[in-house]
């Protein structure tokens, strides 16, 4: 039976992992300086909800139909 058992494999795949954590992590702090140098507008925030699609007459009409 081979000594590794699959440790090679696990530790490849948690090499990419934290790697691309890594990359990700300096993608966001890099997005922030941009965001707070005026380089990219603000993101949209969590104001208010979006309106919802369907209006305040949709709902009789659907049930009218059934």
């Amino acid at each position: 039976m081979p000594d590794s058992m699959g440790k090679r494999q696990r530790r490849d795949v948690k090499a990419r992992k934290a790697a691309a954590i890594e990359e990700r992590r300096l993608a966001r702090r890099q997005r922030a300086a941009d965001r707070a140098a005026g380089v990219i507008p603000p993101g949209p925030g969590l104001g208010e909800p979006p309106e919802p699609l369907i209006g305040p007459g949709d709902d009789e009409q659907e049930s009218d139909e059934g």
